[in-house]
This record gives structure tokens, C-alpha cells and sequence, in this order.
């Protein structure tokens, strides 16, 4: 299976391809500077998103994006996901999407999210924001054969990646002390998983540490 990861080098995108490239598919990372890709088994597209046309990414079976905007520049949560889904549009292709959880739902009647609690840190507004709405618009691609994926609310960059984890749709994920985690590793591990054995397409889902 071919896969592309857009933003390879980054925290998740790093993850993803290192545990692609474990289940042996052909990856390429597409990256804005090559020389931060280190795995030998890897092709590299030195490329930024918003320059990428269908002819970059026609070959693969999956594309999987995993940007994440700077700070002070949360719109591109927006601007980059609708160029990729239009590449994508009327295509076989899939795309699978690195997502934010400050758009699931804490409640059963999925009417608060969690971005609109009391308590959710202003800092990460922006970003929690502009991914939701993000996803809001992915939602009216029927072109397009997307997966959006949701980290639980502490996306643990250090945690270990141990395969066993929980899923779920759009209500965010707690465990039985009340704590919603998942490691970058057991993200990973998830979205692989539904590359495999796709049970979500057109549709969000989310993951926790079990």
C-alpha cells in the first residue's frame, strides 16, 4: 500500500510514518525540508501543501495530513485542509486527517463540545476553533473519501505506544478516573489500523489510551 503523509516531520507525522513503514507500506513524506527526514526506507517530496497539485499525490492509496498551524496563523487549519480536499475531490484516494478534540462533544445529546467549556485553555482556542471548523466543512465533501481523527483531550507526546486503545465516534473519550489521554504512539497505531481495515469513512472518529 502506498501512503503520503503531508507534514512527516512533525510530532504526529513522525509517528505515523515511522508505524507505517513497521507494517511495510511504500511511504513518502511530504515535507517543506527534506533533510528533517531521517528513515532510509522513506521517499521525500520536498514540497510546501499549498504548492501540491493531484499529480503529486495521484499514485497513493492514502493520504494522510498531518498539518498543524503555526501560532498566530490558526486560519491555515482551514485554508490547508479545503486545497487538500480539493485535490482529492471525485478521486479514490483516501484522506485521513490528523484532527484536534476540541470539537468533540462531552455530552450524550452532542450539544457542548469541549472547545466550549468553562475550562478549556484560552491558548488553545485558536486552534480548537479553526479545526472545528475544519471539520465542519469536511463534513460537505461527499467527493471526497475522508476519515477525520480526533486525539483525546492530552495528546501525550511521550507515552508509550502500547496498541491497546478505545475508539469512539464524536463524544470525547474518558477513562474510569475521569482522565482523557492518548500517546502520539497509540494515535498512530489507531489510524494505521483504519488504513487496514477502513470502518470509518466519511466519518470522525476518536481514540483514548485503554
Amino acid at each position: 500500500m502506498k501512503v503520503a503523509i503531508i507534514a512527516a516531520s512533525g510530532k504526529a507525522g513522525n509517528q505515523i510514518l515511522e508505524e507505517a513503514v513497521r507494517r511495510g507500506m511504500e511511504v513518502t513524506a511530504i515535507v517543506r525540508h527534506k533533510e528533517k527526514i531521517t528513515n532510509p526506507n522513506v521517499q521525500v517530496l520536498e514540497k510546501d501543501l499549498f504548492d501540491l497539485t493531484f499529480e503529486d499525490i495521484q499514485d497513493q492509496d492514502v493520504v494522510i495530513d498531518a498539518f498543524n498551524a503555526p501560532h498566530g496563523q490558526e486560519e491555515l487549519h482551514q485554508t490547508s485542509l479545503k486545497h487538500v480536499t480539493s485535490l482529492l475531490k471525485g478521486k479514490t484516494n483516501r484522506l485521513l486527517v490528523v484532527g484536534g478534540a476540541g470539537s468533540l462533544y462531552v455530552d450524550e445529546a452532542e450539544s457542548l463540545r469541549l472547545m466550549d467549556t468553562p475550562d478549556f485553555p484560552a491558548a488553545f482556542l485558536p486552534t480548537a476553533s479553526h479545526m472545528g471548523k475544519a471539520l465542519d466543512a469536511l463534513k460537505q465533501e461527499v467527493e471526497v473519501n475522508w476519515t477525520y481523527m480526533s486525539p483525546s483531550a492530552f495528546f501525550n507526546p511521550e507515552g508509550a505506544g502500547t496498541g491497546t486503545y478505545i475508539l469512539g465516534e464524536n463524544q470525547l473519550l474518558v477513562n474510569e478516573t475521569g482522565q482523557s489521554e492518548v500517546s502520539y504512539a497509540n494515535f498512530a497505531k489507531a489510524m494505521l489500523d483504519e488504513i487496514e481495515e477502513p470502518k470509518h469513512v466519511k466519518e470522525r472518529f476518536t481514540v483514548r489510551n485503554k
